[in-house]
């Protein structure tokens, strides 16, 4: 739940970042390689697509705060016709919701889409971290090992090795899992990440 907790925290930042700062990022990306003519064009397009998908973003949410079929209906009709940040968003909380259900097969479903519409590289490793998850939860534990190799920075690195060590601990390789919540703590994590990777230690030695 530690790991979860902070998981969502993360998601909340990039979210305010990408809608402080999302077209400033847009700009950045493109900013050298088109003539100026065409800039202005893409400038003014792209400034208009980014505030259209905010908006329809916050109308979406708002419809999936009911958890009704019909919301999370449009947050999936959302998440599917946008191809970028607002679209990984949505992905997430879809995911999130059908974890509280335990429909995983769905989660793992928005999570898989969120990994191709992901750019930037921790937003993926978030996307892998909860993915991972929810493939250890449906016994896939070999695509969840896979899935964390996608893992990227050392940000990621304690929870990353902290999923690891479940999912191989899951598989009856204690030895590896003890391995993978070592390196955790090696990483210099949060106060509350190595409180949690101890515990998992601790609990094998138990």
């Amino acid at each position: 739940m530690e790991v979860y907790t902070t998981e969502n925290e993360q998601v909340d930042a990039v979210r305010r970042f990408f809608a402080e700062n999302g077209k400033a990022l847009a700009i950045g990306v493109v900013l050298g390689i088109v003539a100026l003519g065409g800039w202005r064009f893409w400038q003014s397009h792209q400034d208009s697509a980014l505030t259209e998908a905010s908006a329809s973003f916050q109308k979406a949410n708002q419809a999936m705060a009911s958890k009704s079929a019909q919301g999370v209906a449009e947050l999936e009709k959302f998440g599917q016709s946008n191809d970028n940040n607002y679209g990984v968003f949505a992905a997430l909380q879809l995911a999130d919701h059908f974890v509280e259900t335990k429909d995983f097969a769905n989660a793992e479903k928005q999570l898989t889409q969120a990994q191709g519409q992901a750019k930037e590289d921790n937003l993926r490793s978030l996307v892998n971290l909860r993915l991972a998850r929810v493939q250890m939860q449906q016994g896939k534990f070999d695509d969840a090992l896979k899935t964390l190799d996608g893992v990227k920075g050392e940000g990621w690195a304690a929870m990353q090795q902290g999923i690891r060590g479940d999912v191989l601990l899951a598989k009856g390789d204690a030895k590896g899992a003890r391995d993978a919540f070592s390196k955790g703590l090696e990483s210099k994590p949060s106060q509350t990440l190595q409180t949690m990777l101890r515990m998992k230690l601790n609990n094998l030695a138990s």
